[in-house]
């Protein structure tokens, strides 16, 4: 009988290289990148390049500390834990310690380590599945965080020569956290598929008893990754910190879902025994560049889970078939093989139609976007805003998309665009992120847009990324929050913090003659105007109403439903409270249903909110009053703002502008003001729609 050579003999190099099929993802990639250089402007360019990469240094990080855990059949969910862990204890060696730099950077480093220590020891020594061991240390590294921080505080204000780290470049290009990234893969491709312990962790994640039987220390080489995964976590929040300016317990958060999306995107196996270090990276920017170019094709960023998620379940599934083949064991070796090689090619077709259907979708979402805009053009008058041939772009960002006070604030944002004939750009984040709002802006200032206008979530996260846009020549407003003065042109204040905080508590007092206690539900912790507004509250009470006593300040983090939850609670642990004072939109009509569920027709509520949130709760008598301001006329008079200082026409020193259907309105110093907050009530709840 003629001996058989070797399977390894007959691989191809491509086969050797990319074993599972990994070229695909990145033909995928490269036509990803053709549509957007042919749709999103800037994208093909050496700026973008290297400003993609520069925001996939962190999940990167991760990604690539996590390919070799999911190689050996693992999971490691508390990545992203643990970079808010060592983000915030780092925050906490520097500023509250007064450690230097590089001490809290050690500091935040060991934390890591002992963090991977822990995840390993449990895994190995006590047998515990890898996905309960580290699903609990996830809300473990979590909670402490947010104890350290008590869910509020905020590290910022960290020395230039540090903050150059994630937000300097070299060259005027390259971006200074980049070698990190590459001297972590390099450390990776050397020991997953150039070492005897990368060979190693393949035969495990084969077959974690057959390595036994081999010799092979199972679980020393198991315990490894996940101590690995825990430095390599605190290296990404030490980024974090440099790049966004700021350490708050929630870094990191959903980092864990996305890295592991990139790694399990490139091929590698959740069962274990396959993947590769380059089919991370092709995940890895497959994801980023995907991002960047929906920012930059001015579509929403939703879309980027849509796809991306897509993707990742094919994926798993044909990975799933595939694996079952292989347990066929019964057949003739040809047989296998031949059907083996089968399975390949249909899961390389398969994920090749879904990439290609992917792209088809983000090509006719622009073909799409670009005939709205042209009817947009042609059904508004010639506003002064498209002088010259060009067409003004206008850059609106929320704090979160899906609250219904940003969905009326875009109403009036999209009057003035129509009204002026400028291009209206309105993405943002779903939900309350600082990160995501910068990941947002320098898209935006790649995309060379005439003005930016930010609802901000983090004052001391998005300063630095407004002044990098000033710098680059665009005009940079705030408006609902305020960022550093020094990061923006003009900031359109809704109502002054003081008169909203005095306008609340001298509506409590009166409703409580004057003597009770009170609770404040608010939006998150660390909002800044928010926060502003509870200041002045305080300072309200403490001067002109002693007899009323604040009892807690409770987080709903913008959702009517933790809303509830808060307020359900207060009245279980404060049974004596008289009032609930809740400072966001979605919040009030939360606290108020508790109260109504409760049958507790002696607590009021009153606070922020739209009339139509609230009209139902107002006139069954459980709210109050609520107090605003036209949210349609304030999204109106920050796109008018931002065209007619994008036109140069507001200059400094004036002191009023006319606003179009607003008329004249008042600017003081570089805050343009709307007008004092309204008081809605049964009286007058109906008169309003917004």
């Amino acid at each position: 009988m003629q001996a058989s050579l070797p399977l390894t003999a007959h691989r191809s190099l491509r086969e050797r290289w990319f074993p599972n099929g990994e070229w695909v993802l990145a033909v995928a990639l490269a036509i990803e990148i053709a549509i957007f250089a042919a749709t999103a402007k800037n994208f093909f360019t050496a700026g973008n390049f290297f400003e993609v990469m520069r925001l996939s240094v962190e999940l990167g990080l991760l990604a690539l500390a996590l390919t070799p855990v999911i190689v050996t059949g693992g999971i490691d969910l508390s990545v992203g834990s643990m970079m808010g862990l060592a983000a915030v204890s780092f925050g906490a060696a520097w500023r509250d310690w007064h450690w230097p730099i590089p001490g809290a950077a050690l500091f935040a480093l060991l934390l890591g380590a002992a963090g991977g220590a822990l995840n390993a020891l449990l895994i190995t020594r006590l047998n515990i599945p890898p996905l309960i061991v580290t699903l609990g240390s996830f809300s473990m590294f979590r909670g402490i965080a947010e104890g350290i921080t008590h869910g509020a505080v905020n590290y910022s204000n960290f020395p230039p020569n540090f903050l150059y780290l994630g937000q300097g470049y070299w060259f005027g290009i390259v971006p200074v956290q980049f070698p990190i990234f590459l001297l972590a893969l390099a450390g990776y491709a050397i020991l997953l598929h150039r070492s005897i312990v990368g060979r190693a962790l393949y035969a495990i994640g084969f077959t974690a008893a057959g390595a036994r039987y081999a010799g092979i220390p199972v679980a020393r080489r198991i315990g490894l990754m996940y101590f690995l995964a825990g430095v390599v976590s605190a290296v990404a929040a030490i980024v974090y910190v440099a790049h966004i300016g700021q350490a708050k317990s929630d870094a990191g958060t959903g980092y864990e879902l996305a890295a592991i999306t990139a790694v399990v995107l490139g091929g590698t196996s959740v069962f274990g025994g396959r993947g590769t270090i380059w089919g991370t990276i092709f995940g890895l920017f497959s994801i980023s560049v995907l991002q960047n170019g929906l920012h930059l094709a001015a579509l929403p960023s939703e879309l980027t889970g849509v796809l991306t998620g897509t993707l990742l379940v094919v994926t798993i599934s044909i990975d799933r078939l595939h694996g079952r083949a292989q347990q066929k064991a019964t057949q003739p070796k040809a047989a296998i093989l031949e059907e083996t090689e089968t399975m390949k090619n249909s899961q390389l077709a398969v994920l090749c139609g879904a990439i290609l259907a992917g792209s088809l979708i983000v090509a006719a979402t622009n073909v799409w976007l670009v005939h709205s805009l042209d009817r947009t053009a042609g059904g508004t008058g010639g506003g002064s805003a498209a002088t010259g041939g060009h067409r003004a772009v206008i850059a609106m960002m929320p704090k979160a998309k899906g609250d219904p006070y940003f969905v009326s604030c875009r109403a009036g944002a999209e009057e003035a665009a129509r009204e002026l004939n400028v291009e209206l750009i309105w993405d943002g984040p779903t939900g309350l992120d600082p990160a995501k709002q910068n990941e947002v802006v320098e898209g935006w200032i790649t995309r060379q847009v005439d003005a930016i206008a930010v609802s901000v979530e983090n004052q001391a996260g998005i300063s630095t990324v407004l002044r990098k846009a000033r710098e680059h020549g665009i005009k940079v407003l705030t408006w609902d929050a305020d960022a550093a003065p020094d990061a923006r042109d003009y900031f359109i204040n809704q109502a002054t913090p003081q008169g909203i905080g005095f306008t609340l508590t001298d509506e409590a007092s009166r409703l409580l003659k004057g003597k009770g206690e009170f609770a404040i539900i608010t939006g998150a912790l660390s909002a800044a105007n928010q926060n502003l507004w509870i200041g002045f509250i305080k300072q309200r009470v403490a001067e002109k109403h002693p007899g009323l006593k604040l009892l807690t300040v409770r987080p709903s983090d913008d959702d009517r439903d933790k809303a509830f939850t808060e307020t359900q609670t207060v009245l279980k642990v404060y049974p004596d409270v008289k009032l609930i004072m809740s400072i966001a939109a979605p919040a009030v009509p939360g606290a108020a249903e508790a109260v109504q569920q409760a049958n507790r027709r002696d607590v009021d509520v009153i606070g922020l909110s739209l009339p139509n949130l609230c009209k139902k709760y107002i006139h069954d008598g459980v709210v109050q009053e609520i107090v605003l301001w036209n949210t349609k006329n304030l999204g109106y008079l920050t796109v008018n703002t931002a065209a007619q200082l994008a036109q140069g026409k507001l200059q400094k020193g004036l002191t009023s502008f006319a606003a179009g259907r607003l008329g004249k309105i008042e600017v003081r110093g570089s805050e343009v003001i709307l007008g004092a907050p309204m008081i809605f009530d049964k009286a007058n709840v109906d008169q309003f729609d917004f």
